[in-house]
């Protein structure tokens, strides 16, 4: 059956994604099924989307008492569920004068938080033109995230993009340093870059940065579609000490949210903090039919009581630690960067050349991913060495244990097959 799904979708669909590897047709807490009845342990949560798994009782029930009441109702008007989450995720950021506007994605945010640094280079007079983002640094693929994004492969296709983006080192201080002058309008990061490999910087980084774009007047502007709603075990990174090197959060001036905040449902936010940024926007500068929709807004909400009343972050921090540390324990793993449940980890290579072992073309990352399906696992590679998980925040240790268990002989078997 998964055959014929994947037929039709060959005749039907654009190759923007390449050939699915299986059709699903279910899921429940941690696992999925594919149309042929294999069941899978989800390790990616649908790229750090399903914070809450598959089919959670407090998702259903959120979107099916929404869905009987008032389904969309456009930007012409406002619903009790979106004013709530916008109260919700304000006092959540620790600001009382922030705002909140309501996209359907993360590249829809980051869309808007180009336009607000925009808006704040024209409040300038214009002076204030350019915006720094990192190398290896992932925005989005929409045409203003896309020029935030670093990746050639992703830009060159599609340029021109839209100017004034100057891109520098991540993680190098001097490097952004020598480019903050008063001609910035904004410098927009990732705390942790996730496509590039759940890669954190040097300590002092993030301080560093905020201290410059407070000395030159700069925003400063965090991108946390991954690494927000509790993946690395606080609410977002810019709050977590093992992420920041601070014992006080490292608070932007804007901030973009999507992924887990919805919990599959599709919902993207931009959250500016003081009130001189959050009235940047007037009324027509920025739009959308669909985003903040009372059912995207309704799901969300539930997203954030069911991570603080079954006190999920705690269940972050635990079954993250536990992960890492057991990981860091097998064979054929060279590193592990871990920020909750949210981790890198890096293949050791050496070992397998000094057995004389050859590495599969193409890297051995993918392949590995690829076995791991074949064993009832859902990973993800963010390069040809790396792999990355991202598993929803409700896992148990119990559930890890298999994978754990199974990824020694799968590392093995995607070796052998290229020997």
């Amino acid at each position: 059956m998964t055959q014929n799904v994947l037929d039709r979708y060959q005749r039907t669909m654009t190759n923007m994604f390449g050939t699915p590897s299986r059709a699903l047709v279910k899921g429940e807490g941690v696992y999925v099924w594919d149309a042929d009845g294999n069941r899978y342990t989800d390790f990616l949560a649908g790229i750090a989307v399903n914070a809450l798994g598959h089919a959670h009782p407090a998702l259903v029930e959120a979107l099916t008492q929404q869905a009987t009441t008032l389904g969309h109702i456009s930007n012409l008007f406002t619903s009790l569920p979106q004013v709530a989450l916008a109260e919700r995720l304000t006092e959540l950021a620790g600001t009382a004068d922030g705002a909140c506007f309501f996209a359907n994605s993360g590249t829809e945010a980051n869309e808007a938080a180009f336009k607000l640094a925009r808006r704040y280079g024209h409040s300038t007079g214009g002076k204030r033109h350019k915006i720094i983002a990192l190398e290896n640094a992932f925005h989005g693929r929409t045409m203003g995230a896309l020029a935030l994004t670093w990746k050639q492969q992703y830009r060159e296709p599609f340029e021109p993009l839209p100017g004034g983006v100057t891109f520098v080192a991540a993680g190098d201080f001097a490097a952004l340093d020598a480019e903050v002058d008063d001609t910035v309008a904004a410098v927009i990061i990732e705390p942790v870059q996730g496509e590039a490999g759940v890669r954190n910087f040097p300590d002092g980084y993030l301080q560093q940065v905020r201290q410059a774009c407070d000395e030159y007047g700069a925003l400063l502007i965090f991108d946390e579609i991954q690494s927000g709603i509790g993946r690395t075990g606080t609410w977002f990174a810019f709050q977590n000490p093992a992420i920041t090197g601070s014992d006080e959060p490292i608070v932007p001036d804007a901030m973009t949210l999507a992924k887990g905040l919805g919990g599959g449902m599709p919902i993207g936010a931009l959250l500016t903090f003081g009130r001189e940024v959050s009235e940047l926007f007037t009324a027509g500068q920025h739009g959308t039919t669909f985003g903040g929709n009372p059912l995207a807004t309704a799901t969300a909400l539930a997203v954030l009581d069911t991570i603080e009343h079954d006190g999920l972050l705690e269940n972050v921090s635990a079954v993250g630690d536990y992960l890492a540390t057991s990981l860091r324990a097998l064979p054929g793993i060279k590193m592990v960067r871990a920020y909750g449940l949210w981790q890198g980890i890096e293949l050791d290579t050496e070992a397998l050349a000094q057995q004389g072992q050859s590495l599969p073309e193409g890297g051995l990352a993918p392949k590995v991913v690829s076995k791991a399906l074949e064993y009832g696992y859902i990973i993800n590679a963010t390069g040809e060495l790396t792999l990355r998980l991202a598993p929803p925040l409700i896992i148990t240790k119990d559930q890890v244990e298999p994978l754990l268990r199974d990824l020694p002989n799968i590392i093995a078997d995607a070796v052998a097959d290229a020997n």
